[in-house]
């Protein structure tokens, strides 16, 4: 209490006898309120110290360490409770003196200084700027604040929604990253195997090639044997002939000159030709004989869909040549190139000059589209499969061909359609390919790069389940240097 009561005494306007408002601290160490020593020097036409007597000045201002010292200790005294009681939180603790002078607080906004004024002070007298009620003010400040939170807390959301789907991007590509390995391997497996499999055919046509050879010279070696030993046979009975007596030699000699005439007379021994193997016919050019005979396993497709632009309800085949609806909802990242609203995919390349063409089987399926579409075409939301959406096809939905939003009439259903797009005449043509009947043109003057494009529904009770583009022959053409 006594150290209290001291406090008390030293945080004391000697003149009001209250704790100090806007203390000043005179030459002489003592202190008043300003309002105080002004009121005091006013009545007694002096400036010497209310206390010594002292001629002083207000010359060293606002004594501010004092002042924040008896403002804790006012607060304090109000509020009945120690430091460590009171709630920091209480927004009368965070007050601001606008105004040296007047402590109370403010109750007018000038909006175009932006900022709490002084009501006696600064307002009305001489102020010249448009001021409005301190409470209204701050009602509209904290609308704007509330309104700028929304849009940051929306912002952050899509921040948010990306971060989400970025992981699902990753997560997804690991999944792409292990089924397209295993195809990989599965595509070269097979190519290693015909390899294999060439190879032992290849090595066994040389070793049978070998075998009959063999075969071959064994029986001209047979032959050339059998020859030697008639000869030698020959050889032997006229040389005893020669051994006989006068007598004996002319009974036998003509038999004997007839037999070694007739084997003089002979034809000479010959190499037959062949008896080597022929290596430069196993040899030659034997690369480019396996690649040529490939062409039985190598398959070519002249258009591969694209994966990453497939609806989510869209299934494409490990070859990425066949599409079928599945009509259910597959968890696909939802990326910038996949269409997200009609059940459509593109192909995975795009044309920007030349002509081309492709087939798509079609069958019996009741519901579906081929074209061509731009680069830029729609992908999120909704939008419509006609030319104006960048999209020029040929459609059968409800048992009706379409083209151009124009009705088609055709003879037959076509089981098998040819798509020829001429992009620098701008034109993309359709014909039945059976007699290459031509069902559509359309013509445009395209500007940018163009992608097939493939749509179907649900099949039904449709044999063909899926729309596939079809294989074309792989032709090898060797050309030799002049």
């Amino acid at each position: 209490m006594a150290d209290r009561s001291l406090l008390d005494r030293f945080l004391c306007c000697h003149i009001c006898s209250e704790t100090f408002r806007e203390p000043v601290s005179l030459g002489c160490n003592h202190s008043f309120c300003s309002s105080c020593l002004d009121n005091f020097w006013d009545q007694n036409k002096n400036k010497n110290c209310p206390v010594c007597k002292r001629k002083s000045s207000k010359g060293l201002g606002i004594n501010y360490s004092l002042k924040e010292l008896a403002d804790s200790h006012a607060g304090r005294e109000k509020a009945g409770v120690s430091r460590e009681q009171r709630n920091d939180n209480d927004p009368k603790d965070d007050r601001e003196i606008i105004c040296s002078k007047h402590t109370d607080e403010p109750k007018w906004f000038c909006e175009v200084e932006q900022r709490a004024v002084c009501h006696e002070c600064e307002f009305p007298d001489g102020h010249g700027h448009t001021v409005i009620p301190l409470q209204q003010a701050v009602k509209d400040l904290k609308e704007k604040i509330t309104s700028d939170l929304e849009s940051l807390q929306n912002k952050r959301t899509k921040f948010e929604d990306i971060e989400e789907t970025y992981n699902e991007i990753v997560q997804y590509s690991k999944k792409q990253l292990g089924a397209t390995e295993r195809q990989i391997r599965g595509e070269f497996e097979k190519l290693h195997q015909f390899l294999r499999e060439e190879e032992e055919a290849r090595l066994a046509a040389l070793r049978e090639e070998e075998e009959e050879k063999g075969k071959m010279i064994a029986r001209e070696m047979k032959n050339i044997q059998d020859q030697i030993t008639s000869l030698t046979e020959s050889i032997t009975a006229m040389k005893h002939e020669l051994q006989k007596q006068d007598v004996p030699f002319l009974k036998s000699y003509k038999h004997t000159q007839t037999s070694s005439r007739a084997q003089c007379t002979l034809p000479d021994p010959q190499l037959v030709s062949g008896a080597l193997i022929d290596v430069a016919n196993h040899l030659g050019n034997l690369q480019f004989r396996v690649w040529e005979k490939m062409q039985g396993i190598v398959k070519y497709t002249p258009v591969i869909l694209d994966p990453n632009t497939a609806e989510c309800r869209l299934y494409l085949s490990d070859g990425l040549t066949r599409v079928r609806h599945l009509g259910k909802k597959q968890h696909l990242p939802d990326n910038p190139e996949r269409n997200t609203e009609h059940a459509q995919v593109l192909g995975s390349e795009g044309f920007s000059s030349g002509k081309h063409s492709w087939e798509v089987e079609v069958g019996d399926h009741p519901h579906w589209y081929i074209g061509v579409a731009e680069e830029s075409i729609k992908r999120k939301g909704k939008a419509f499969v006609t030319p104006g959406y960048g999209v020029w096809d040929i459609q059968l939905r409800d048992h009706e061909y379409n083209a151009g939003g124009k009705t088609l009439s055709l003879e037959r259903s076509p089981q098998r359609i040819r798509v020829q797009l001429d992009y620098d005449s701008g034109e993309v043509s359709f014909y039945d390919h059976e007699d290459m009947t031509h069902i559509y043109t359309h013509k445009h003057t395209f500007t940018e790069k163009l992608y097939p494009y493939f749509s179907n529904g649900k099949a039904g009770d449709a044999d063909n389940r899926d729309i596939q583009i079809c294989q074309s022959k792989v032709s090898l053409t060797v050309k030799s240097e002049q």
